[in-house]
């Protein structure tokens, strides 16, 4: 069946992944895209199914509005993703990821259109359950002061706004929630500016450019991290869709085997990157020190101590079970960042 399928914030880390995928795989799928920048689309420019836009999401509304008219399926995928930019500009967090995405769902319900919206883990907050299950656990923020969860309610109003056209008005919807995906093209590591990316992109560029990595609190925070392929593959069958399996669903996509500390995260990588002769030198010199929350972010951070998914949805539902062990992970991400790139792929 063929799709035609519009992609906002597509030179981002899932948007350009998925659209690799899709032109890979799917004959008969066409992408539409639009972003600020392509850097991350080098091995998608230019092919005759991927039709590509510079343009900002707070601007070019004409034309979102007519590719959601003129598309099967559209994935919101622009948000603000990093917590330093939560906390330093709460504003503008909260324009974009929510203002700018209502707009565009609203087309989407307008045109009868299915909506692939990117939730996020951190909706869960601060909850107590071991494993976050996306039809039970309830979503837990800190108070008003610490501006960090301003991030995580938009998601989650975003989400309910969704739920709510989908059950009041016919939305047709699914809601994804990524746990930590990481691997190619996250983050640029070669930024030396600190807490300007993701956590494992930060680690690595820190020890890239001889700097300690610094652990907030200690790094006794626990994440479960999840590697691309293994999110764009459930991605793919969200898509598809088969007998209706993703329709009005939400759905963890997380790894919950690999679930470490961050402060374990930043041994594991020191470890693996000592593995590279290239870098090793760099990687034996790094310190892991701690730093308090209030000097790395300011005083409107919080944190919680915990977050795994439970993925039971997503096996029953898509079929779906996340493959890729946390060290294959960095492995990958790794040999991507630190050895000479190959010569681009030609995509068929």
């Amino acid at each position: 069946m063929g799709l035609n399928i519009l992609i906002l914030g597509v030179n981002g880390f899932i948007g350009s992944s998925l659209t690799e995928r899709i032109l890979h795989t799917q004959p008969n799928w066409s992408v539409y895209g639009m972003d600020m920048s392509q850097h991350k689309l080098q091995n998608c420019l230019g092919h005759d199914r991927f039709h590509f836009i510079e343009g900002d999401i707070t601007i070019n509304k004409e034309w979102i509005a007519y590719h959601v008219k003129k598309c099967d399926i559209v994935l919101p995928l622009v948000a603000i993703a990093t917590p330093a930019t939560y906390i330093s500009d709460p504003i503008r967090v909260f324009e974009l990821d929510f203002e700018a995405n209502l707009e565009i769902i609203r087309h989407c319900v307008k045109h009868k259109k299915r909506v692939l919206f990117p939730s996020t883990s951190e909706v869960y907050g601060m909850s107590h359950d071991p494993e976050f299950n996306e039809e039970t656990s309830p979503l837990i923020l800190g108070p008003i002061n610490k501006e960090r969860w301003i991030y995580s309610c938009s998601k989650q109003l975003m989400d309910r706004v969704i739920y709510a056209y989908g059950k009041h008005q016919g939305l047709q919807f699914t809601l994804f929630r990524p746990f930590n995906w990481i691997g190619p093209k996250l983050d640029s590591v070669m930024d030396q500016k600190e807490g300007s990316a993701r956590v494992l992109s930060q680690f690595i560029s820190n020890i890239l450019h001889g700097k300690d990595i610094q652990l907030v609190n200690g790094g006794e925070q626990r994440r479960s991290f999840t590697y691309i392929d293994d999110g764009i593959d459930a991605l793919m069958k969200i898509i598809e869709n088969k007998n209706d399996c993703a329709s009005s669903r939400i759905f963890n996509i997380g790894n919950p085997k690999n679930d470490v500390s961050i402060k374990e995260l930043a041994e594991l990588l020191v470890k693996v990157i000592k593995t590279y002769p290239s870098h090793s030198a760099l990687a034996a010199k790094t310190k892991i020190v701690t730093v308090d929350s209030k000097d790395y972010y300011g005083t409107g951070y919080q944190d919680t101590l915990h977050r795994v998914p439970s993925v039971q949805n997503a096996k029953q539902y898509l079929d779906w079970t996340p493959r890729v062990d946390l060290e294959t992970g960095l492995r990958k991400t790794l040999d991507y960042h630190l050895r000479p790139q190959t010569e681009d792929i030609e995509l068929a």
